[in-house]
């Protein structure tokens, strides 16, 4: 149910104040054409006051029933039938109030017409203002509505592109944790240590939207640590980061895909040993990370690197800042390099 336009105190003053103008000139000129001060007034005062409870009926009718489309021929006929009873009740009222007077009932005769087309035409003027507020109020609850559910939807994406991350790198690591039960014991109790750490920290990390640069890169470090007991020697980080860059905020979970992105891609059709460089720093209002993993040309095909991982990120960024240049990637001879910006001014 919509609050009436008298709910407003603004708007209250502004109708008690038009009223009463309209009360002082209606007795301003029933005394011009010679009717008594006291007499001008009861005709006001009856007449204004019946007026004024046919405007607020039709206000708390509106609000329960408001006009769509050919329906509005329904308000003008309720319009003209509360015109009509009002001239009715009107004239019954002041004629027991006000016959005795000389000429009354003549002057009261002759002003019906005039009497029922400024009512009329008052009432509708109070009905027309009274539908573009509450179509204003509905409005602003139907925006309202839908950006809630605008939210709700982005929301469970971001959730749905957070969870379809964790499987895939889940299975892997179960994978070696089953290889390295037989023969390295003890590097496998370490693993399965560092993966429920890792996957605490996630069930946490999505309680919340932002995180700091240095709480991202301590959650980093777990899932590094995971992947150098299953690739050993042959995987080999690099962590620059600028000291300003520490306590800006980045969405939480967003650096652990582009760097397993950067390992699938780096190590996977490979024997040597692989360099994966992270670095961070500030640049005028936005935090800019590149990750950069080497790739053999022959066989690994570089644009294999934007695959789900990145495009996920790609999709979040865009659903938290409605931007689509915030991630990029580059080739140079046959290193692979991952940008990220997150502006902060937004966050």
């Amino acid at each position: 149910m919509s609050k009436s336009p008298l709910s407003i105190v603004r708007f209250r003053i502004i109708f008690i104040l038009c009223w009463l103008v309209m009360v002082a000139d209606h007795i301003m000129v029933l005394h011009f054409f010679g009717l008594p001060w006291q007499a001008a007034i009861i005709d006001s005062a009856i007449s204004n006051s019946l007026l004024l409870l046919a405007c607020i009926l039709v206000m708390n009718t509106l609000r329960y029933y408001l006009p769509r489309g050919k329906q509005y021929i329904n308000i003008f006929s309720i319009c003209l039938f509360l015109t009509i009873i009002w001239l009715l009740l009107t004239k019954l009222l002041l004629k027991l109030a006000l016959e005795h007077y000389p000429g009354y009932n003549e002057l009261l005769q002759q002003s019906l017409s005039i009497r029922f087309s400024i009512s009329f035409l008052l009432l509708g003027c109070v009905t027309m203002i009274s539908i573009l507020w509450f179509n204003q109020l509905e409005q602003i609850e139907f925006e309202e509505r839908k950006t809630d559910a605008e939210k709700l939807a982005k929301e469970a994406e971001l959730f749905k592109l957070r969870q379809q991350l964790q499987p895939h790198f889940l299975f892997n690591s179960l994978n070696s944790i089953n290889a390295l039960i037989g023969n390295r014991p003890e590097e496998a109790r370490k693993m399965v240590q560092q993966l429920s750490d890792f996957l605490r920290g996630t069930i946490k990390k999505e309680e919340t939207q932002w995180v700091t640069l240095q709480e991202e890169l301590q959650y980093l470090q777990l899932y590094l640590d995971i992947e150098k007991v299953r690739f050993g020697n042959r995987l080999t980080t690099a962590i620059n980061i600028d000291e300003t860059s520490f306590q800006l905020k980045l969405p939480a979970l967003l650096l652990q895909p582009i760097v397993e992105n950067a390992i699938k891609f780096g190590l996977y059709d490979t024997t040597d040993e692989t360099l994966i460089e992270l670095y961070a720093s500030r640049q005028e209002n936005d935090l800019v990370i590149k990750v950069t993993n080497p790739f053999d040309p022959e066989t690994s095909s570089p644009k294999q690197g934007a695959g789900f991982g990145l495009k996920s990120i790609q999709r979040r960024l865009y659903l938290l800042f409605a931007r689509a240049d915030l991630l990029s990637t580059d080739i140079k001879e046959n290193i692979f390099t991952t940008i990220v910006k997150i502006p902060q001014h937004n966050i």
